[in-house]
């Protein structure tokens, strides 16, 4: 573009053009979907980790046809080794739910010596094969205790052993909410003159209660379905001690493996139902803190 002529007082001054804008650059929106690809891959292996083998066993179950299936669920040993594993489970996720609480809060909220070395003991039953897991609670509570608490054979130590185990995930699913917890809302609820109780009540436990709800969820899921842990110290004793992963071990060694089967499936529904229920229940107490904000 040429340079603009005025005259002003005689004189020629050369005003240059207005600058040109840059042209805008196309900026590509990142939106984080995968695509049809992403989603085709993740329904694949899905189907092939998870659907496929769940068919399979659903399958299994009815080997011997409906009736078959309805009395291997329904067999007194049956039904009280699935009473044993609910009951002892749904206990140890109670006390997971105290004490993993309680613990998350320590970690989070308190400076202690050592606090590093407790933070990652938390994580080894993840790590540590559940059966020697098993091994060293016989050694500490069996027939020779050093401390002379003898708790194989019986539903106690079926909840010791469940609960070793299961702790980390109320922790895991707590430690992380805690820690993004508005600390100024507790300090303006205190200078209104409320006690800790009442702060912990009204304030912190309407926002974990989500995830206290999803870890005693896994909990009970993981402790139903455990084998290793409670293969020593509970002792496999029918209608006692007996959990329902013992009773499936020992229909498949006697070779009933639709029985085996039906059994598994029932867990199954059990874990399920147990999980969808405490998920919507959680959903829905989120709903109602965020319309409440």
């Amino acid at each position: 573009m040429s340079d603009i002529s005025t005259t002003t007082g005689g004189r020629g001054i050369t005003v240059p053009p207005p600058p040109v804008p840059p042209a805008r650059k196309k900026v590509a929106r990142v939106t984080g979907a995968v695509g049809p690809l992403g989603i085709g891959i993740a329904t694949l292996w899905l189907s092939v980790i998870v659907v496929l083998p769940l068919a399979a066993l659903t399958v299994a179950s009815f080997g011997d046809g409906v009736a078959g299936f309805v009395d291997a669920i329904t067999s007194p040993v049956a039904v009280a080794s699935l009473r044993v594993t609910v009951v002892v489970s749904v206990v140890v996720a109670v006390i997971n739910v105290i004490m993993g609480t309680l613990i998350a809060w320590v970690l989070v909220r308190d400076e202690f010596p050592g606090k590093r070395v407790v933070n990652a003991l938390i994580d080894l039953p993840f790590a540590l094969p559940t059966i020697v897991a098993s091994i060293v609670l016989l050694s500490l509570y069996g027939p020779e205790s050093p401390i002379g608490v003898h708790l194989n054979a019986t539903q106690p130590g079926l909840i010791v052993a469940l609960a070793f185990v299961t702790l980390p995930f109320v922790v895991r699913s707590v430690q992380p909410v805690l820690i993004e917890v508005d600390k100024e809302v507790e300090e303006a609820a205190a200078s209104l003159g409320a006690d800790n109780v009442t702060i912990f009540r009204k304030v912190v436990l309407p926002t974990l209660t989500p995830a206290i709800i999803s870890g005693a969820g896994l909990a009970f899921a993981r402790a139903i379905g455990e084998y290793g842990s409670v293969v020593l110290i509970g002792g496999n004793i029918p209608r006692e001690t007996q959990v329902a992963s013992q009773y499936i071990q020992q229909q498949i060694e006697i070779d009933r493996p639709a029985a085996a089967a039906a059994v598994s499936v029932a867990l199954l529904a059990i874990a399920f139902v147990t999980l969808f229920a405490l998920r919507v229940f959680a959903s829905r107490g989120q709903r109602r803190e965020e319309q409440a904000e």
